[in-house]
């Protein structure tokens, strides 16, 4: 079987998690202007990249994606309680927890989910994105760092919806955005990579602020 169709099928906005029902903050970034053009989406989205997932988000998911592939259950749990107690916020520790759900709900209908890998979703009860994310790519046998492209592929794809919906941003705009972010997000890629695990952390306090108050947003198109 073609590798592809599992790499395209993880990335793919089809996967039913609700992803593309949250901004992580975006929203309200446009809201308060300070998202208001291509360029100033630009640099809101190449900070995320390059100051937020590069040191923290895509080097934890990595990890989790790297211990599932190596039946690494204990570190396994060990990274989930990390990702859970790194939640900034209300607004995105409900997002990466209703996300986590819908993966669970996914994974336990999939025949190729293995019996261990069953076991251990069974154990931990409430998973989160990451932990979804990196147990759906060991189903599909995917590996982490295809995992992590995909995961950061989908994560701009998302910001770029939220773009098209809240701006006057049409299709060739964002495309045109896309082509100048892509070696930002091979650039947090590398970084993830790269990045001693002792150094992982980062502090996102623009994206904070902007997600807790999205959560009061009086018009949102976007979920909270």
């Amino acid at each position: 079987m073609n590798a592809a169709w599992a790499l395209l099928r993880l990335a793919s906005p089809q996967l039913p998690i609700g992803g593309y029902s949250y901004s992580q903050g975006l929203e309200m970034a446009v809201e308060q202007s300070t998202v208001h053009d291509s360029a100033s989406a630009a640099r809101w989205i190449g900070d995320q990249l390059l100051l937020n997932l590069a040191r923290f988000e895509a080097p934890l998911l990595l990890a989790h994606c790297t211990a599932a592939a190596q039946n690494d259950w204990a570190a396994l749990l060990q990274l989930s309680e990390a990702h859970r107690a790194s939640r900034e916020t209300r607004e995105l520790h409900l997002e990466s927890r209703q996300m986590g759900y819908s993966l669970q709900q996914l994974l336990n209908g999939l025949p190729e989910m293995d019996q261990p890998a069953r076991d251990f979703l069974q154990r931990v009860g409430e998973p989160h994105l990451a932990l979804g994310w990196a147990l759906a790519a060991r189903a599909w046998q995917i590996g982490p760092q295809d995992a992590l492209a995909a995961w950061l592929w989908s994560w701009l794809e998302n910001q770029l919806a939220v773009l098209m919906k809240t701006l006057p941003l049409g299709q060739q705009a964002a495309q045109r955005l896309t082509s100048e972010l892509l070696p930002l997000l091979q650039n947090a890629q590398q970084h993830a990579t790269a990045l001693n695990p002792d150094h992982i952390g980062s502090a996102p306090f623009g994206l904070a602020l902007a997600s807790m108050n999205h959560e009061r947003q009086y018009s949102r198109l976007f979920r909270s």
